[in-house]
């Protein structure tokens, strides 16, 4: 099994490190073995969260280097943006949600948020879901992070059964089925934005 290294970013409180979990579970019941880090920073005051996410036939380290992420899922534009430099250059692909959060240096008036992300990303390099809209009408603003999940399965080699087994074993029981919609939206989300 190759290794498959994925960075998953977002503002605290966006379901981040519940991600990072399911994402494991699921690679470690196809046999891979899995290695995560959480960064979590000012993650109760709205800042960076960062979770590395490895797995394969055999991981030496969790963290991911500059230039070695194959995925990065982004819960927050701005937070693809900031985690551009660790994307794969000829590889890499973002899935991000279209949400903006503005970070403080914004609402402090200090500086301004980015209109043109897109387009200093690659719009060739970058899926783009209104992953909260979907979330909203699967019953839960929080499921954004099984959204996410969801656009991502189409992209790994993980089984879809095992995505939703791992999901259902590691999300609380009494949003399981709200986060199995939510993913669901995720996977067969057909038209993301462009």
């Amino acid at each position: 099994m190759k290794q498959t290294n994925v960075l998953i970013v977002g503002v605290g409180g966006q379901g981040t490190l519940l991600a990072s979990r399911v994402l494991g579970r699921a690679a470690l019941m196809c046999g891979n073995d899995v290695k995560i880090s959480e960064v979590h920073g000012m993650s109760q005051r709205g800042g960076s969260v960062i979770t590395y996410v490895k797995y394969g036939s055999k991981v030496y380290s969790p963290l991911i280097d500059p230039g070695c992420a194959d995925y990065i899922l982004a819960f927050e534009l701005l937070e693809a943006y900031r985690a551009l430099p660790y994307l794969n250059a000829s590889a890499g692909r973002i899935i991000a949600s279209s949400q903006r959060i503005d970070p403080m240096s914004v609402i402090t008036g200090s500086a301004s948020y980015p209109d043109d992300i897109v387009q200093k990303i690659g719009p060739s390099r970058i899926t783009l879901l209104n992953a909260l809209d979907l979330a909203k009408k699967a019953g839960n603003v929080k499921s954004v992070n099984s959204v996410l999940l969801g656009a991502f399965a189409k992209h790994s080699e993980i089984p879809f059964e095992i995505w939703t087994e791992a999901l259902s074993q590691t999300v609380p029981q009494k949003t399981k089925d709200v986060n199995l919609s939510a993913f669901m939206a995720g996977f067969m989300e057909s038209n993301p934005i462009s």
